[in-house]
């Protein structure tokens, strides 16, 4: 692991522009890019066209582009039939599909104490607010060599807490068309209700603009590629986006009493996810630094996907010696991380001093591995400094609020006057006279 010594070497690293804004295309998109479209294209001139054609085209563009991109030889029917989805139970070791149950269930409960409720207190002050859940939401759930049944499960569930009429989910196929069983019985737990092979940018602008087949939605959920994030961006205001994410991030924050074997075992965790992801421990000691360096290296041969987050901790992983917690904590707020895991022994002083992050994960025993499958919380989060301004994925995702204004003849008697003073110093003298000829004793 690179070593960066001092709070301002270390804030220069950290807040370095995100390797998924500046990601130049691998050879083999270049090449599927230029075999499909016939010409050198950027990300957005590909998203340009899918989006295009699946607005003219309907279930014709997108069975096209699964052909063409993803390689699936179908014709047939896009949506997956719900035989299909029970029959996907016998494919699942019966184990996973009560851990599946499990997360589920937790998921639902933490996601229940985040419902918001109407109101009305018209006697007191004439004012009221209705909240209602979206009619028809949308889910994208990637991969076909690596699955994510967690990420059905942490975008479907929070939906059917907040009261969503009917969610549906595209994702993509393998060659023979099938979709992955844990994907279908995940589904099925979530209580999704219809679930298409489409993958990709042909997914997702599916479900913007509707097609014979698919049904459009309200809004469009879930994780993807650069491709996928780039249209949800394009598409942002057609249809609404639960945000922009790129690859994973995660901080962690020790002081020199921590377990360098556990501060490891995070460390490596969080460079699995993909090459691009982030990885770096902040800490106080100079000797924690040392030991988690030699275990992290120890573990990287461990795993299956080795090779990646190898590649992740060589390009963005690290370890940052500051002078104290607080200058820690001040560093991990500028960089607003997905993940921050505070393995400190004042953990309730720490979580004082946060302001942007994703998720928290405090104290050792609070892994950031749970956080991905069944402590509660959807792991959808934001990325790319966006905690900052942004939330994880939510039941407030799910629903809209719509005020109610409903006022007694003495409350317009009292806020009427004021109102029409304001908007007549705007010159909107037609508000000024509305208001005026509801107040008492006003000359018309």
């Amino acid at each position: 692991m690179r070593v960066i010594r001092g709070s301002e070497a270390a804030r220069r690293f950290l807040l370095r522009k995100s390797a998924f804004d500046e990601l130049e295309l691998p050879a083999i998109a270049r090449d599927v890019i230029r075999r499909v479209f016939g010409a050198e294209l950027d990300v957005a001139g590909v998203v340009d066209r899918i989006l295009r054609d699946v607005k003219l085209e309907g279930d014709q563009a997108v069975r096209r582009y699964n052909r063409e991109i993803d390689g699936i030889q179908h014709d047939g029917a896009l949506e997956v039939s719900k035989a299909d989805i029970q029959e996907a139970y016998s494919h699942v070791d019966e184990h996973v599909v009560a851990a599946l149950r499990a997360a589920s269930e937790r998921i639902q409960a933490f996601h229940a104490m985040q419902l918001q409720h109407s109101f009305r207190t018209f006697e007191r002050d004439g004012l009221g607010q209705l909240v209602r859940p979206l009619g028809r939401v949308g889910l994208y759930v990637p991969g076909t060599a690596v699955v994510y049944p967690s990420t059905v499960l942490m975008t479907a569930v929070p939906a059917r807490v907040a009261g969503v009429a009917e969610i549906v989910m595209v994702t993509p196929a393998g060659e023979d068309a099938s979709v992955s069983p844990l994907k279908l019985v995940a589904a099925d737990i979530a209580g999704v209700d219809r679930v298409f092979r489409a993958g990709g940018v042909q997914g997702v602008a599916a479900m913007a603009y509707g097609t014979e087949s698919i049904p459009a939605v309200d809004k469009i959920c879930g994780p993807g590629n650069i491709f996928v994030t780039a249209a949800k961006k394009r598409l942002y205001g057609e249809v609404g986006i639960d945000g922009v994410f790129g690859p994973s991030e995660t901080v962690v924050i020790a002081d020199a009493g921590a377990d360098p074997d556990l501060v490891a075992a995070d460390i490596v965790a969080g460079a699995e996810h993909d090459h691009l992801a982030t990885a770096v421990l902040i800490t106080t000691s100079e000797s924690l630094v040392a030991q988690v360096s030699s275990l992290v290296d120890s573990r990287l041969s461990t795993l299956a996907r080795h090779e990646v987050a190898r590649a992740s901790l060589d390009e963005r992983g690290g370890a940052a010696i500051v002078d104290s917690v607080a200058e820690a904590m001040d560093l991990a707020n500028e960089f607003a991380p997905e993940h921050l895991c505070l393995h400190l022994k004042d953990v309730d002083t720490a979580l004082g001093m946060v302001r942007n992050a994703g998720g928290v994960f405090a104290g050792e025993s609070s892994v950031e591995s749970i956080g991905d499958y069944t402590a509660g919380p959807s792991h959808v989060m934001p990325t790319g400094g966006s905690a900052a301004f942004a939330s994880p994925l939510g039941v407030h995702d799910f629903l809209k609020v719509t005020s109610v204004i409903r006022m007694r003849q003495e409350l317009v008697d009292s806020v009427g006057p004021p109102a029409a003073a304001i908007a007549r110093a705007e010159g909107l003298t037609g508000h000024a006279l509305s208001i005026e000829a509801r107040v008492r004793g006003t000359k018309r």
